[in-house]
């Protein structure tokens, strides 16, 4: 199979959870820092400025193009690596190397704001901003996937033991607005640790004091978070007790209910999240996790901002 050929066959969306005229875009976006990066890596190499002039010496065995292509198929189908060279005619090894130069440029980019083409908010600061901006209230929810259990008597391994999940997991924290656009992802933890534990060695705590106006709607694992910020952060109602009245009780669901279905807009964003294969179960190697999802939920958010 030529390289064009193979081009054309996984450019499709289904391959890579981009339409055409978007994965263009992509494209001519990450083109000028992976140039940069590039020309940064061979000077390092060389020690000293270029003797000849841009495009002299050999050509790459996978030009940048299918290099973004490559990377997003890993990304959404987690096919590997070996099977994409055979498709590109190259080593397994050329297509690891394109996935290790693509996927920081993805993991870089931020994520995009609605009606803000040119915006992209890159850290939970940035997100606190716009939204005291923009009188938005946020939604706020950890979400865990399954990684590779780590290697028997190695210090820390239970770390990724999750109490919820009986599995080897790391957990990320996702915040997005009240129609469930993804406005960050991060926080990346090990699976054993709290939810509410996670988002507040991000310093979430200091970022509700500077911004008193940002409010924001959680499920019971952030209880303490909101006792802590009333006014700014709403949990699930607590349980009545067992000999409370029957309106009471009615109430309280009907609360309760009220809640979750103003908040159920952060898992539907979680659940695009997993519709990208490598975080159902990512089997690579656990110091790419961070990076990894980051990259998918921007590329998420791309699609989002546009509803």
């Amino acid at each position: 199979m030529t390289h064009s050929l193979a081009r054309t066959t996984l450019s499709h969306r289904i391959l890579t959870g981009l339409p055409r005229r978007r994965l263009g875009a992509l494209i001519g976006e990450l083109a000028q820092a992976w140039m940069a990066s590039e020309e940064g890596r061979l000077h390092e190499r060389r020690g000293h400025q270029r003797l000849r002039a841009p495009g002299a010496g050999p050509n790459h065995q996978l030009v940048f193009t299918d290099r973004v292509i490559a990377t997003l198929v890993v990304l959404r189908l987690q096919l590997p690596h070996a099977a994409l060279a055979v498709l590109y005619g190259v080593d397994r090894s050329t297509i690891t190397r394109a996935v290790h130069e693509i996927r920081p440029l993805l993991a870089a980019r931020g994520f995009a704001v609605p009606d803000c083409p040119g915006l992209r908010l890159r850290t939970l600061e940035d997100v606190f901003a716009y939204a005291a901006a923009e009188g938005i209230e946020l939604r706020l929810d950890g979400t865990e996937v399954r990684v590779r259990r780590p290697q028997s008597n190695k210090p820390g391994r239970r770390a990724f033991v999750s109490g919820k999940m009986r599995q080897n997991t790391k957990k990320a924290t996702v915040v997005t607005d009240g129609q469930g656009r993804t406005l960050w992802s991060g926080a990346f933890r090990p699976g054993r640790m709290h939810d509410q534990t996670a988002v507040k060695t991000e310093g979430i705590c200091d970022l509700f004091e500077r911004y008193p106006k940002v409010k924001a709607k959680v499920d019971a694992g952030y209880r303490g978070l909101a006792k802590q910020f009333p006014d700014q952060v709403q949990a699930p109602p607590l349980k009545p007790k067992k000999d409370a009245p029957p309106e009471e009780v009615a109430a309280w669901d009907a609360a309760r209910h009220r809640q979750s279905s103003e908040r159920i807009c952060v898992e539907h964003a979680n659940a695009e999240h997993k519709q990208w294969r490598t975080l159902q179960r990512y089997i690579g190697r656990r110091e790419y996790f961070d990076e990894t999802y980051t990259a998918v939920a921007g590329l998420v958010s791309d699609r989002a901002a546009e509803r």
